[in-house]
């Protein structure tokens, strides 16, 4: 469950392609039967290409049991809301409150006047979009007298009669990225659905388009919480990592729970026609998100705590040539960070256990320090240089390099490394201090067991820093790696 109170979930972006209907179908079924929550379809009903969105969810619907769905998002500009309450409140009933009405402001105005739609400028699309909102939940009040009444500027609905009220408590989620949009999610909608691959900053973006939906709701007196985060994603699974969400299962884990934990995203919805990814996604990423955000059902795995990281100030890694060719041997060498963050992360789950063992009384904390001592991490060799180390001797069985040697191997390979291996030098050392953290607060632990605080800040601390540098590190060097190898010519 993420800050905003609501429960992960995962879905899907179909492309509702006119050309291969039957495709279109079979991914939406493909999509249900592997476990996702939600099947989303974009709508441009001026595009000749693109099947009808409506008339789509209404065949898929028929085609599925229970995957929900929703459009992603609605051109209101060429719908009516009266009508598209009505629509919109019948599917929902017909599917036993399988939909949600995803709304968008418009886009593409030469298009949407071509085909008969008004053209509006955005701050009035904005208005208009308001206007709508107050359309359809007042259709939807089937359960109030009188008729529907709204003397808008864009619409203007005089007495028409209410109903069908949707199955269930249907919610409106907008796509919105500019302020008054963000304003509008706040005060009247359920829901935001956002693109990552619209957010110029990245992830970071986030932070303020949250806070402007939050001022948002808190000025007409309502929750922040009322509204859920979603978030469109876009990206590739690989064997190494090349930047945000293009690289292995691991690292698409890691970043959508970060994602989710610091900036409250509840949903994720994978934009790809490709099977493959699908199922991936699906059976893959989203049990893991699942469990880092929950932590199993307990304390998260990730706290919600700030990250002691500015990621404004992370350096990123030079573009990887296009084109260029990897052999397996040097896939082999970029896998093996992979593989040794995975050790570490595995180490860090025993770190919680331990210590949550003795949070519970069944292990003291002195024994807590001798085991978590033991620990590769703890004896800092999980640096990159030393782990690479312990590598080449095991298979050249003659190299034997350490941080001082590969690093400046990187930095003569490619001068745009060099910001890159400067900041994750300086992480190693603020990850060997957060380590010695954990120690001391074990020690204070012993004078003032009955207050867990510290430890349990300390852990926290530890969490944050480590997950995050360590998807930081396969992000921006593990490609490097896989390019230049440890040392001259080894690929």
């Amino acid at each position: 469950m993420t800050k905003y109170g609501h429960e992960l979930l995962f879905g899907a972006f179909i492309t509702p392609t006119a050309e291969h209907p039957e495709r279109v179908v079979a991914l939406t079924q493909l999509a249900e039967r592997v476990g996702l929550d939600l099947a989303t379809f974009q709508d441009h009903p001026y595009q000749p290409a693109f099947l009808d969105t409506w008339t789509l969810m209404s065949y898929v619907a028929a085609a599925t049991d229970r995957i929900r769905l929703t459009a992603n998002v609605l051109n209101l500009p060429l719908r009516p809301p009266a009508v598209l309450a009505r629509s919109a409140a019948s599917l929902d009933r017909l599917t036993g409150g399988r939909i949600e009405l995803g709304l968008g402001a418009g886009a593409f105005w030469d298009a949407i006047e071509a085909v008969g739609g008004r053209r509006l400028t955005p701050g009035q699309a904005v208005d208009a979009l308001d206007e709508a909102i107050q359309v359809i939940r007042a259709v939807w009040a089937a359960d109030q007298r009188g008729g529907v009444r709204v003397d808008g500027e864009y619409y203007r609905v005089v007495g028409a009669k209410r109903g069908p009220a949707p199955a269930h408590d249907m919610e409106i989620w907008l796509g919105a990225l500019k302020p008054r949009m963000l304003d509008l999610v706040g005060r009247v909608a359920d829901g935001w659905i956002p693109s990552l691959g619209y957010l110029p900053g990245g992830p970071s973006d986030l932070i303020e388009m949250n806070k402007r939906i939050d001022e948002g709701a808190a000025s007409v007196g309502r929750d922040p919480s009322a509204v859920r985060r979603l978030l469109n994603v876009q990206g590739q699974f690989r064997t190494t990592s090349a930047g945000l969400l293009l690289g292995p299962v691991r690292q698409w884990i890691d970043e959508l729970a970060e994602i989710a934990i610091q900036h409250g995203i509840s949903a994720f919805i994978l934009a790809s026609d490709d099977p493959g990814e699908i199922q991936k996604f699906a059976e893959e990423v989203a049990p893991a998100v699942r469990e880092l955000v929950s932590g199993g059902g307990s304390s998260p795995i990730r706290p919600s705590n700030p990250p002691i990281w500015d990621e404004s100030t992370r350096p990123t890694a030079p573009t990887a040539p296009e084109g260029h060719v990897y052999s397996e041997r040097a896939q082999a060498v970029g896998q093996h960070l992979i593989d040794v963050h995975d050790h570490l992360r595995g180490e860090l789950d025993q770190i919680r256990d331990v210590l949550q063992q003795v949070r519970q009384g069944a292990l003291g904390a002195g024994e807590a320090r001798s085991v978590i001592n033991e620990m590769t991490m703890r004896q800092n060799d999980w640096t990159l240089g030393a782990y690479c180390a312990t590598y080449c001797r095991i298979v050249t069985q003659h190299h034997s390099l350490e941080d001082a040697q590969i690093f400046p191997h990187l930095r003569q390979a490619d001068a745009g490394l060099v910001p890159v291996i400067d900041r994750l030098e300086a992480e190693h050392g603020v990850i060997h201090e957060v380590l010695e953290g954990v120690d001391r607060a074990l020690v204070d632990f012993v004078g003032t067991p009955e207050d867990f605080t510290g430890l349990q800040r300390a852990l926290d601390l530890l969490t944050n820093t480590l997950l995050s540098h360590l998807s930081y590190e396969e992000a921006q060097i593990v490609e490097p790696l896989t390019r230049f190898g440890f040392y001259p010519g080894q690929v």
